[in-house]
């Protein structure tokens, strides 16, 4: 038996190209929180994360995305959280992609994990035991910085890996 919906590190060519589309898709297009694109230098450093529906009808699809980053040594952010809309009401997708990128950087040393959470975004995470730091403002909207509670994300598996992912060809 499989399960619909995979969540994993980002790392061959078309799984970066659709991260990628879909981050530009709800942060540009729909959100318009960014002109264009909204890559930055933390890309460049960061691990993308991606939900796959694997029973989608054209083949495996991208629909969910985020990124995770140590800004400082055991200080781990995520950002970037995204999930297309057509599956928001799936209610799975933003869960597994935060216990994800939670989980995977807890399994590779991190003390503290932060995320810059949109206002209409913060019930949720205290649902999975997130606390809101304090109010702020990012890209003129409300926001608050949160911390995980990591006694409620168990390190992960996943072996950190030693190559940049986003220095690869993106094609």
């Amino acid at each position: 038996m499989t399960t619909r919906y995979r969540f994993e590190l980002a790392r061959s060519p078309a799984d970066l190209r659709g991260y990628f589309e879909l981050r530009q898709a709800i942060f540009c297009a729909e959100q318009g929180l960014f002109a264009g694109n909204d890559e930055d230098e933390i890309d460049a450093i960061a691990y993308p994360i991606v939900a796959i529906d694997q029973e989608a009808s054209a083949g495996p699809l991208i629909v969910g995305v985020v990124r995770i980053y140590e800004e400082s040594p055991r200080l781990w952010y995520g950002g970037r959280l995204g999930v297309h809309p057509d599956y928001r009401r799936v209610g799975r997708i933003g869960k597994g992609l935060i216990t994800k990128a939670v989980t995977t950087a807890n399994a590779w040393g991190c003390d503290r994990f932060l995320a810059t959470v949109q206002l209409q975004n913060v019930r949720f995470f205290q649902r999975l035991h997130w606390t809101s730091l304090n109010e702020m403002t990012v890209c003129d909207r409300p926001h608050h910085l949160m911390e995980a509670d990591l006694a409620h994300y168990p390190p992960a598996e996943d072996i950190r890996p030693t190559w940049p992912l986003l220095s690869r060809q993106v094609s």
